[in-house]
């Protein structure tokens, strides 16, 4: 199954996160901050990202550019309670994969993730098919 890593500074919402995608049957890892959040990106190959705008040490824009440089195809989600609009189209122009508000949608969570995660699986096969 799908390794998840999410990356929120609220304890209360990587745990609820991490319990429901546990049980969808996701790999979960959980990082506090986007500069954890970044090690552990750099040091492990995760198949989606769910992140925080708003974080200490690095905010959830400055992972997702970082993040874009190291591996473009990984769709990384936003999830904020702090943004508005402009936040959101600012985030996928940046490469996001969608913006998602809190609390979130369960629903509208997983379904996401699941486009996310086909997505990701089309581009490696086409990749795989051009190869040959």
């Amino acid at each position: 199954m799908a390794n998840i890593l999410i990356i929120d500074d609220e304890k209360s919402i990587r745990k609820t996160l991490s319990e429901i995608l546990s049980y969808e049957g996701y790999k979960i890892d959980e990082a506090a901050d986007g500069a954890e959040g970044f090690k552990m990106f750099q040091a492990k190959t995760y198949d989606a990202v769910l992140c925080d705008i708003k974080m200490p040490k690095m905010d959830g824009l400055e992972f997702l550019e970082k993040a874009r440089e190291i591996n473009g195809d990984v769709p990384i989600i936003m999830v904020s309670g702090h943004g508005n609009i402009d936040t959101a189209v600012d985030a996928v122009k940046k490469g996001a994969y969608d913006y998602i508000s809190k609390p979130p949608d369960l629903n509208r969570l997983l379904i996401t993730l699941r486009n996310a995660l086909d997505k990701t699986t089309l581009v490696a096969e086409t990749k795989t098919l051009r190869k040959r």
